[in-house]
């Protein structure tokens, strides 16, 4: 079978061909943002066959293949692990215009060199081949960073985590950069069934008993100092929207204790702590010299059946419609008119909130730092061909392309890396084709230079990584 990734994939003119071998294919990667296990990393772990390096948290695959009919024992249950292997294999050829599609093959292509269609008639060739070259010391999860010239990253924790594998790092002679962002969603969720139990495990790491909201800031504090004297210079949150309803110190306390003693809250309590919350941690980010980023828009583990079964982050989410905007320039508003407004990525799920979205970052664009207010990289279910394009071409019409700080994986895969080839690829293909069109000069050195600065040296700059 003929091969899918050819030298000028997704090149679809010589302009764009000039732009992408010539400017940016050998460029580093920074990924900013992912959900990679530093201990894996810190440890230099290994994999005994693709589908533990390649399907054991996906939750990508996972959901296109249940749409298939595959049962879930091939997917997150104790089939053998080629069994579970063939499967997808055989699903793929069905998921064709699924990114799944394009980002499976160039994964096979760039790390083990298959150059064939993938599908149930090649299924075992692929796994021998894959788990014989996993097996070289090449192929650990230091090695696959290397491959790909990762230069730097940024995993995700939880404000209690110990930091140890971050530490370990930081003192070892690894040279590819590893930090992490501090995500206090538990925190944040005050509706959530185990918050209570959250508090308690603060309560033990801060070693003091929190029974106050002004308790509960002095604790979250103490968090970031620590993660902050371990390297940490980037929070993250994972909420379904930024609300804006502030309220007096004394009802926040009020809230808080009603929470505490077990008793359900009104959505509109929920979003005066959430409000309160989230400005005290953003006035320490500021503080702290951070940068913030808010992943919101999610409609997170909606199949209840299957999530007390199975749990979170097991492809039971979707596109949500209730991202209320207005909250979110309020509070951002607020932040500025004090002043503690620091650099901030906001990133967004639902495509139809795309325009709004990056004219609202350039509101709080104040010419102070460049690209301060980022509208964040395609994010989830817009990560793909068509997600990556609109985003780009709505950022061109109402914001600044120039000043966009690119891609990232958000993924949790060691394999997930050639994803910034793909975002580089569709960059130089737009690029190539408003040249092709005469909407562009025909400055390779230039416009190479923007697309260099959006692959790889604004990010660069934006995370003080000079």
């Amino acid at each position: 079978m003929s091969s899918l990734i050819t030298e000028d994939f997704l090149l679809e003119t010589d302009h764009a061909r000039i732009l992408y071998h010539d400017y940016i294919k050998d460029l580093p990667l920074i990924d900013y943002h992912n959900h990679l296990s530093a201990g894996d990393i810190s440890q230099d772990s290994s994999f005994e066959n693709i589908t533990q390096v390649w399907m054991s948290d996906d939750h990508y695959k996972w959901r296109a293949m249940r749409t298939l009919g595959i049962d879930e024992k091939y997917i997150t249950g104790r089939a053998e692990d080629y069994d579970k292997f063939e499967q997808y294999a055989r699903a793929v050829p069905y998921l064709i215009r699924n990114p799944l599609y394009h980002w499976s093959h160039l994964e096979l292509k760039r790390y083990f060199g298959f150059d064939e269609l993938l599908d149930g008639s090649n299924s075992r060739s692929v796994y021998d081949l894959t788990r014989q070259i996993l097996k070289t010391p090449e192929y650990t999860c230091r090695g696959l960073l290397k491959q790909m010239k990762v230069e730097y990253l940024c995993t995700t924790e939880d404000p209690l985590d110990d930091l140890v594998h971050h530490r370990t790092l930081r003192k070892s002679d690894f040279t590819i950069g590893v930090n992490t962002a501090f995500r206090p969603d538990k925190f944040l969720c005050i509706d959530r069934i185990d918050f209570q139990d959250c508090i308690m495990e603060l309560s033990k790491i801060v070693n003091k008993e929190i029974q106050t909201f002004q308790d509960l800031l002095e604790g979250l504090l103490n968090r970031m100092e620590y993660f902050h004297n371990n390297g940490c210079r980037l929070s993250d949150h994972g909420i379904d929207t930024i609300p804006f309803s502030r309220v007096s110190d004394n009802l926040v306390e009020q809230i808080f204790s009603k929470r505490l003693r077990g008793m359900k809250l009104t959505k509109l309590e929920i979003a005066q702590f959430q409000t309160s919350l989230l400005l005290f941690l953003s006035q320490n980010y500021h503080r702290l010299g951070w940068i913030q980023q808010f992943h919101i828009g999610a409609y997170r583990n909606t199949n209840t059946r299957m999530y007390k079964k199975m749990g979170s982050d097991k492809g039971w989410d979707s596109i949500g419609d209730f991202t209320n905007l207005k909250s979110l320039m309020s509070f951002l508003d607020q932040l500025d008119q004090n002043s503690i407004l620091t650099k901030t990525i906001i990133y967004n799920l639902n495509p139809s909130e795309n325009a709004i979205m990056a004219t609202l970052v350039g509101n709080f664009n104040d010419g102070t730092i460049k690209g301060k207010i980022q509208w964040g990289a395609s994010w989830w279910y817009l990560d793909q061909l068509d997600g990556i394009t609109n985003h780009l071409n709505t950022l061109s019409n109402v914001g600044v392309l120039s000043c966009f700080i690119g891609m990232l994986t958000d993924s949790r895969s060691f394999l997930s890396f050639p994803r910034h080839e793909y975002f580089r690829r569709i960059l130089c293909n737009i690029l190539g084709n408003d040249i092709r069109k005469g909407h562009l000069p025909r400055d390779y050195k230039w416009l190479g230079k923007i697309a260099s600065d959006i692959s790889y040296h604004n990010v660069k700059q934006y995370f003080n990584l000079t």
